[in-house]
């Protein structure tokens, strides 16, 4: 579809695919880090102003994405063969995880970065989704390990966090993957995420069927 500016609701719809659209696109070639509003307008050919005509900012594209993202990997999880046990379930979420580093991208950067800049409206909205998200990750634990009951909550809050905080210190620098190289001893500081991930969920499963009565 093609139009020089959005008149109706459908063609504001549409603008609004094309920007995420665009946006999705770049998250595979850089990180979130350097996806900036200038270079996000330059590629789908407006000028700033026009895209916040769409968006409160910048953040509020990559929450919206962060958003769609999560959903994807519910989605996925949920056509997954159930595991038979807690290791099962935790080798399910760090290996997806995995495989979705865009996601893991943006979640890494959420509290810090992305919920910053936004409007009091998108917010709202953002949390509201965040909120649903959670619900339906806690569902598809409850399915894979029943056993848990409402600790499935603790459980995917841990597990969650666990993934936010060792996605960036799974991507060293140039600077500390050399040092890491010149150095064994050091090199023993380097975090795999998937193994980290993993070994968490575990951890955290096994310890919480252990509490209960």
């Amino acid at each position: 579809m093609v139009f020089q500016r959005a008149r109706t609701d459908e063609q504001r719809t549409e603008r609004r695919r094309q920007i995420l659209d665009a946006a999705a696109a770049m998250l595979t070639e850089m990180p979130v880090a350097q996806l900036s509003l200038s270079a996000l307008s330059r590629r789908v050919c407006l000028a700033k102003a026009n895209v916040l005509r769409y968006f409160d900012s910048r953040e509020a594209v990559l929450l919206e994405l962060l958003e769609a993202e999560m959903a994807d990997w519910v989605a996925e999880l949920e056509r997954a063969e159930t595991p038979s046990s807690g290791d099962r379930l935790a080798e399910l979420l760090a290996s997806t995880l995995t495989s979705r580093p865009v996601l893991c991208d943006l979640a890494s950067a959420q509290a810090a970065v992305l919920e910053h800049n936004i409007s009091a409206e998108t917010a709202t909205r953002h949390k509201y989704a965040a909120k649903q998200s959670l619900e339906e990750l806690v569902r598809v634990v409850t399915a894979h390990v029943p056993e848990l009951g409402q600790d499935a909550v603790i459980f995917v809050q841990i597990v969650m966090l666990t993934a936010i905080a060792a996605w960036p210190c799974s991507r060293p620098s140039e600077a500390i993957l050399s040092a890491f190289a010149a150095d064994p001893e050091l090199a023993a500081l380097h975090i795999d995420f998937t193994d980290t991930v993993r070994r968490t969920a575990e951890v955290t499963v096994s310890g919480l069927l252990a509490r209960r009565p």
